[in-house]
Formats: C-alpha cells, sequence, structure tokens
C-alpha cells in the first residue's frame, strides 16, 4: 500500500469534567474494534500530560474509503457518536496524508 493513499487522523477530544473514566472505558471497546476493521493500521489513544481531560486519537487507515468505513461501523456509530460525544465538550478531527 503506497503511503499516499493512507489517511492519518488526528482526532482531539476535550472531555466535561468528571468523565474522563467513561470515556477511557468507552474507548477501549472502540479502539479493540476498530483494530478489527480491515482498512485500520493502527489506532492509538493519548493523554495530554498537562489536561487529563484532553485525549488524542491517533489513527491509520488504508485509505479515504477505509475512514468512511469506519464512521459508517456500528461501533464508532453507536460508542463515539452515541455515548461519548454528550460527554465531550470539544471535538476537533484532522485527516492528514503521512509525507515521508
Amino acid at each position: 500500500m503506497e503511503n499516499q493513499d493512507q489517511v492519518h487522523v488526528f482526532a482531539t477530544w476535550k472531555v466535561k469534567q468528571g468523565e474522563i473514566d467513561k470515556v477511557l472505558d468507552l474507548l477501549k471497546t472502540v479502539r479493540k474494534e476498530s483494530l478489527r476493521e480491515s482498512g485500520n493500521l493502527f489506532y492509538k489513544i493519548h493523554q495530554s500530560n498537562t489536561d487529563s481531560n484532553t485525549l488524542i486519537l491517533f489513527e491509520g487507515y488504508i485509505s479515504d474509503t477505509a475512514v468512511e468505513a469506519h464512521r459508517n461501523t456500528a461501533h464508532f456509530q453507536d460508542l463515539v457518536i452515541g455515548k461519548i460525544v454528550p460527554l465531550l465538550e470539544k471535538r476537533e478531527i484532522v485527516l492528514t496524508t503521512p509525507l515521508n
């Protein structure tokens, strides 16, 4: 797979006060299910060193189509959109192309 087809996703989530444990617990399942997707390359969860309520997800997919497929999965719709997003103050997503 050529690198220029890959899409890397950086999602920054600011979690509402008191909800970080619940979000991290839900994310374990989202990560496990996402890694099973045929188009997923990796799914990494990072927590800010200066603000424990800020999470950065670093995800890799083989193509735009794989990102779209990810967003249409049951685990994304049910857990991310249905359960996690209501627990967030802010959510920013940047789709990138890795450069060599």
